[in-house]
């Protein structure tokens, strides 16, 4: 079997595999875990299959199992996308910011506070600044001005209300007083 400083190559792959898979646990984000995944297959492989094999054979088997191996390992982690949410870890502008929605962590004021947006990327809190009073902890907001930082201006969700609102909270009350009255007459038999 060929050797590569005094050790096997199948064994120095699946040791270069390994030490690359557990780099990976240290600096997550798919830098490490494909080509570390095809190193360790292709050297068990070789343990396995190696010394039934020509030694000039072993090297071009290899090759040929790192290649599909990494394949493989690309299209899985591209399909399934371990690492959380199809394209949510993107870097984009503030302007997408607008109309976003979350909940009040801290206080939030006209000078400081903070917020949790939802859907909010790797790291979804943000500094918040009030439009006008004091929106308290554990309140809906949306983001009404993105500004150009990790400060956003907010504002509570309650405080939009349309038309629209109006009247499906109109159709709620209609409902409610008929379904009260429609109780009120079945207790009611007599």
């Amino acid at each position: 079997m060929a050797e590569l400083f005094g050790y096997s190559v199948p064994f120095l792959l699946v040791l270069i595999g390994a030490v690359l898979m557990v780099m990976e646990a240290f600096a997550p984000g798919a830098h490490f875990i494909v080509i570390g995944l095809a190193l360790l297959t292709a050297g068990l492989v070789g343990l396995a299959i190696g010394p039934a094999l020509p030694t000039a054979v072993l090297p071009l088997v290899l090759a040929g199992v790192v290649l599909a191996a990494g394949g493989a390992a690309l299209y899985v982690y591209r399909t399934f996308d371990f690492y959380g949410g199809k394209g949510a870890g993107k870097t984009s502008d503030s302007s997408s910011l607008r109309g976003k929605t979350g909940r009040v962590t801290q206080r939030v004021t006209k000078d400081d506070g903070e917020i949790k947006l939802d859907s909010g990327g790797f790291n979804p809190y943000y500094q918040a600044r009030a439009m006008g009073g004091e929106i308290p902890e554990g309140e809906e907001v949306m983001v009404v001005d993105p500004g150009g930082g990790n400060v956003v201006t907010v504002e509570s969700v309650s405080t939009f209300e349309d038309d629209i609102d109006r009247e499906l909270a109109a159709d709620r009350l209609q409902q409610d007083r008929e379904s009260d009255r429609d109780a009120d007459g079945e207790r009611d038999p007599a």
